[in-house]
């Protein structure tokens, strides 16, 4: 057999291959059938709702907040980054999940690379005040959006013991409401 038989249809036409091309064409039909059927399905999830509302509008961006509050994506916490961020194992959807950063919707808390020695200690304390937070499981997020710096996501967060951890924290003093623009100085 030459190289150019291998290459054209006239393979598929053989009786040694009897009826391949007949194989190869219900195979096609039937995925394409399951694409069609699966697409509507898929597209209610919410980010692929908040993805199809955005593209509608001529934007590339998701929107800052999921169409339905009440969905949580259950997470599993990999590391505790500062005191309103960390990075966790985000399960999206059966089978799929994504890790990525997770800042807290709505507070500041101080920098860990602080400009004086006051806010290195706020800063810590209020690391640890999210790790221990965080610690009591059951992780997840709601209200999920892009994150005004690249690379991260803003969400709402609950636990087991905490229906709101930004709450918690600016209750505790570790943090304060945060609206965009320019942060206070924690000096």
């Amino acid at each position: 057999m030459t190289l150019a038989h291998h290459l054209s249809f006239a393979l598929f036409g053989s009786r040694q291959r009897g009826g391949l091309f007949a194989v190869v064409a219900v195979v096609f039909a039937a995925g394409f059938a399951a694409g069609a059927t699966l697409r509507p399905i898929l597209m209610q999830h919410p980010i692929r709702t908040d993805m199809a509302r955005a593209s509608a509008r001529g934007r590339d961006k998701v929107p800052l907040s999921s169409p339905n509050p009440q969905f949580a994506y259950p997470a599993d916490v990999l590391r505790t980054i500062d005191g309103d961020t960390f990075e966790a194992r985000v399960h999206v959807w059966p089978g799929l999940e994504v890790s990525t950063k997770v800042r807290l919707r709505n507070v500041d808390a101080p920098e860990l690379h602080a400009r004086c020695a006051d806010e290195l200690a706020k800063a810590q304390a209020a690391r640890a005040a999210l790790e221990t937070t965080l610690a009591a499981g059951g992780v997840t997020l709601s209200q999920v959006g892009i994150d005004k710096y690249g690379g991260r996501i803003d969400a709402r967060v609950a636990t087991n013991d905490v229906a709101d951890v930004a709450a918690a924290l600016l209750n505790g003093g570790f943090a304060r409401s945060y609206a965009g623009g320019r942060r206070g100085s924690w000096c």
